[in-house]
Formats: C-alpha cells, structure tokens, sequence
C-alpha cells in the first residue's frame, strides 16, 4: 500500500491528516518569533534552553491524566477543545514585551503545549481504532511527513516574516491557523468505541501503570521510540545562529532555514528508506542516524556546509520515529491505547527534556560541536539496545 492508495482508501484519514497539517503549522509557526525574541531581550543560553524545555515538559506532566482522559471521552469532543487553547494561548503571546515577562512566555508556552501534547496523544490514539497493519504504519508515516513538512513550511515562512514585519505579525498569522484547524475538524464525523468504566481517575491511571510494567516488551519499545527525542535540536539550532552565524546571516533567517532544511529532509527521508526498514536492520537506522548527526558537527564551523550536515541529520529520524511508533502501537491492547501512548509521549518529552537542558547547561562549558557528537554517539548506544532486545518484537 502507498500513500495514495492509503489517502483513497480510508477518506477519514485522509480528513484526519488536513487536521493535522493545518494544527501542527499552527504549532510550529510561532517557534522562530518566540526564539528570535529572546535572542533580540538578550536571554543567556540557559534561559532559552529552559524556553525550549517548557514546550516538552507538559507531556511529561500530564501524561497519566491525558491518557485517561482520551480513554473515557469523546475525541473529537476533546480535540476541539484542545484546539482553542492552542488558539487563545498564541494570542496571549502578543502580550510579551521585555526579557522580565519570560516567565509569562513559559507559562503560555506550557498550557498551549499541554494542549498540543494531549491533542496529538489523542491523534495517535485514535488512528489505530481505524486502520491495522500496514495501513496504520503508512498513517503513521503521512503523519511524520505532514510534521516535517508543516514544521519546515512553518520555520522557513515564519523565519522571513520575522525579519521583515517583526513577531507581533507572526503570532496574528499563528492564531489564524489553529482557527482554519477548527474549521476542518467540525467538518469530520466519526465514532470510536469509547471503553465504559465506573473507575475513578486514579485507578484508571495506577490500572495503566501496572499494565505497561506487566508487558515488559511495552517498555522496552518506549524507550526505544524515546531515543528520537535525542534529536531536538532547537536549542542547538537557536545558540549555532546566535554564537557562530549572526555575522553572516540574520538571526531568525539562520533559525528559520536551518530547520526549514532539516525538516525538508525529515519530509523526504521516508520516500527513500521508509519501505526498506524491518524489525532485522533497524539497528543499522540507528547507526546511519548517529553518524549523520557527527557529521553536523564536523560542518558547523560554516552557515553553509552545516545546512549539508543538518540534511543528514533529519533524512532517517522520520522513519525511525514512525516504525518505532508503529510497533509500539501493535504490542497495545485497545483498552489501555490512550493510557500506554500518553506514558508514550511522557517518555518521549522527558528524553527531549534532558536533551534540551543538556545542550543548554554544556553550552557554556564546551564547544556546541562536541555537544553534538556526544548526541550522535548516544545513537550507537540505542543500535546496542536494540539488537539485545529485537528478539522479542
């Protein structure tokens, strides 16, 4: 089956997946005015790590609530509301005027992203109780491309209309998109069995709990999927055009591009290896994605020749990410699959945490080259993992 076939076969999908680009463009559209504002207040490397941060530590946070949540409710009930606090929290973003309001930013970006968190837990709860097999992994995948895509689209646009028009237009352009998102999901009908249950809150989550930690394979997998948090390299990105570019390229132009030419190659990375993954050579992704992010490193002394570098970087995390995701998904019983994913995406975030905080903390004690093949080095690590545990998927 291939992305056409799947798109003509399940039209829900295909409505699903417009959700999707529209909210996630949403989602990433703002990033380079919000790190362009605090390069432009003077924030020290930590405190734009600690920025970056506070958009993955809801999902750590919320994670047992948000699981329960999307088990018991409706879910398209849900994602609406999910989409207007995205929408109300991006226009508070026009509120921030001084370095001294950093505390006001993170706590919007925190709420919006607890909500973008839950919304896409939600997603990816819902698509495998509407496709199976190999249709779920090409959803799986259409799903890593519109990402990659939306973030690319959205950092490079957001990163021109940064420098010519300024932040204020970005988050009224930001607040737009999540508007058209509601738009298209009021128009999608659909229904999902809804698991019946009398338990409370706590015992729906302590029942979630003891189901992942009685499926050792289920853990196992998680972490497995959390290695592709290893790769958020927001901060990375933000500090290389702050200390290393500015002399040659305006600040938002770098961070806008150089995600914009990552996110392009995490967009096409599956049209040329997504087919040719299996359970018998994921290992060598892992290691094909070790040695692309050292190869970044050895470029980032020149604006140009790391944008080759930040290309390989993303052109094998898509597929990693989405058959990581997909084998994790077939191991759930439909009962615990809001609850297991929301742990999931815990784990995930929390992997994004650590990465975030690492790279900002180690900024002021080595080079950000070194930082970087540390990161790729940690990929070897996880091919080592893999091939212990591969036996049992």
């Amino acid at each position: 089956m291939n992305y056409r076939e799947l798109l003509t076969t399940y039209p829900l999908i295909r409505k699903l997946s417009i959700v999707q680009f529209i909210a996630y463009f949403g989602a990433w559209f703002s990033n380079v005015a919000i790190y362009s504002m605090l390069v432009d207040y003077g924030a020290s490397s930590f405190l734009i790590a600690l920025v970056t941060a506070m958009h993955f530590l809801p999902a750590v946070l919320i994670a047992p609530f948000s699981g329960a949540f999307i088990d018991t409710i409706k879910l398209k009930s849900l994602m609406v509301i999910l989409l207007c606090i995205e929408l109300c929290m991006t226009l508070l973003f026009l509120t921030i005027t001084s370095i001294d309001e950093v505390w006001f930013l993170m706590m919007l970006i925190f709420i919006r992203m607890g909500a973008a968190s839950m919304f896409f837990s939600a997603e990816m709860t819902l698509i495998p109780k509407l496709i199976s097999g190999e249709a779920l992994q090409k959803a799986n995948e259409i799903h890593s491309i519109i990402w990659s895509f939306t973030y690319a689209a959205g950092m490079a646009i957001s990163g021109i209309i940064v420098n010519y028009w300024g932040t204020q237009i970005a988050f009224i352009i930001d607040a737009s998109f999540f508007v058209f998102a509601l738009i298209a999901l009021f128009s999608i009908q659909f229904e999902v069995e809804i698991h019946a249950t009398k338990d409370k809150m706590f015992v729906m989550i302590r029942e979630g709990f003891f189901y992942i930690k009685e499926n050792k394979i289920i853990i196992h997998l998680i972490l497995l999927h959390s290695s592709v948090g290893l790769t958020a390299f927001d901060t990375l990105v933000t500090l290389l055009a702050d200390y290393n570019y500015k002399l040659v390229i305006a600040v938002p132009l770098s961070i806008g591009i150089s995600n914009a030419v990552r996110a392009f190659a995490l967009m096409v990375g599956p049209f040329f290896i997504g087919n040719k993954i299996n359970k018998d050579n994921l290992h060598y992704l892992l290691i094909l994605q070790g040695v692309a992010i050292i190869s970044w490193a050895l470029f980032q002394h020149n604006f140009y020749l790391a944008l080759f570098g930040l290309f390989l970087s993303g052109f094998s995390t898509t597929t990693l990410w989405s058959y990581t995701y997909a084998i994790l998904q077939k191991k759930i019983e439909p009962k615990y699959m809001g609850r297991v994913i929301a742990y999931n995406d815990m784990i995930f975030m929390l992997t994004n945490i650590i990465t975030t905080l690492f790279i900002g903390l180690m900024a002021s004690l080595i080079s950000l080259d070194i930082i970087t093949i540390i990161i790729g080095c940690a990929f070897f690590a996880m091919a080592y993992y893999y091939i212990r545990i591969k036996h049992w998927i």
